[in-house]
């Protein structure tokens, strides 16, 4: 599992005194620029090989802005050709966001998902989802 801070910021934050639910999302990908790495390590974009094909968010309580959060990354399963990120984000001990995203590996040149390596399945594998 990934643990990735984050420092609510004014502009992320709505009329109704909550993190706006818009920004979610956002910070679900920020927890997973490490898996990013494993993908690509240099995070460079002429060799990315992957696309997000998938996203589903469950909002369980307000985020705010007084107080930092982590987003908890992990992958919960590893497919011939696509992956699936389990995610969630915790303030003040408990969890107010929980989500998964579906990636397949693609192959921009030629616009086809692709079998992922066996060293990228094996990478990703190695993030186990958090301990119950």
């Amino acid at each position: 599992m990934i643990t990735t801070p984050i420092v609510p910021r004014v502009s992320e934050t709505d009329g109704a005194g909550h993190i706006n639910n818009v920004f979610v999302p956002i910070w679900f990908e920020a927890g997973r620029r490490e898996i990013f790495r494993i993908l690509t390590p240099d995070l460079d974009f002429a060799r990315w090989r992957i696309a997000l094909v998938n996203m589903n968010v469950d909002y369980e309580a307000q985020i705010f802005f007084q107080q930092d959060a982590e987003v908890r990354t992990w992958i919960e399963r590893v497919g011939t050709k696509s992956f699936t990120v389990g995610e969630e984000i915790w303030q003040s001990g408990r969890r107010c966001a929980r989500g998964t995203t579906v990636y397949v590996y693609f192959n921009y040149d030629i616009q086809k998902s692709e079998p992922i390596p066996n060293d990228i399945a094996e990478g990703l594998s190695r993030l186990s989802p958090p301990e119950l």
